[in-house]
């Protein structure tokens, strides 16, 4: 829902060509994720995709200075749809390549794909058995906060463009993957 509401504020800044490459790979992560899902225990998969986050926001603070290209948003979408798939974790390796972009860019490129990725993640999910009623109803109690924070960042996002949104986005993926460490360990 965030995903669509973004992609609609910011329509006219999406990266068509990049989504499209993503969203090629992001299929084939997709089966990925629900195999992994199906067939892996969720800790240790959470932690090796909470490291490769890790490495990866490391390596582009060090030397790596990721680009969207075509090959480079193939791969990012695999790693995307694997790891929202299976571990809730899909925007690091696409942001990552997105982090010297204008922060419109940034916004409206990831959120048009994952308005599109998500939807056939949760198809994927529900077709393998994976979907059921009780997080569905949990999700649907914390829509009013969802609207209510969308509405906050209207006026707020101005502030965060320019020279800081590079560091927005990298802190956002490590604290996603912070995030997805405790989790794999409480789990």
């Amino acid at each position: 829902m965030h995903a669509l509401l973004a992609a609609m504020r910011e329509r006219g800044h999406a990266d068509w060509h990049g989504v499209g490459w993503a969203m090629a790979g992001r299929l084939p992560g997709i089966a990925l994720g629900v195999a992994v899902v199906a067939l892996l225990p969720p800790g240790p998969f959470a932690v090796a995709v909470a490291l490769a986050v890790l490495i990866c926001v490391g390596l582009s603070l060090l030397t790596w200075r990721p680009t969207p290209t075509p090959r480079s948003l193939l791969v990012a979408g695999v790693a995307s749809g694997t790891f929202g798939t299976a571990a809730a974790i899909g925007g690091p390796p696409l942001a990552v390549l997105y982090q010297h972009a204008a922060g419109p860019t940034i916004r409206a490129t990831l959120a048009v794909y994952f308005a599109v990725g998500s939807l056939v993640s949760v198809g994927g999910l529900a077709l393998s058995g994976q979907v059921h009623g009780e997080p569905a109803l949990h999700a649907a109690l914390l829509l009013p906060f969802l609207f209510g924070g969308f509405w906050l960042s209207t006026p707020l996002r101005r502030f965060i463009d320019g020279r800081w949104m590079r560091p927005a986005v990298l802190i956002v993926a490590v604290a996603s993957a912070i995030v997805l460490f405790g989790r794999a360990l409480v789990g």
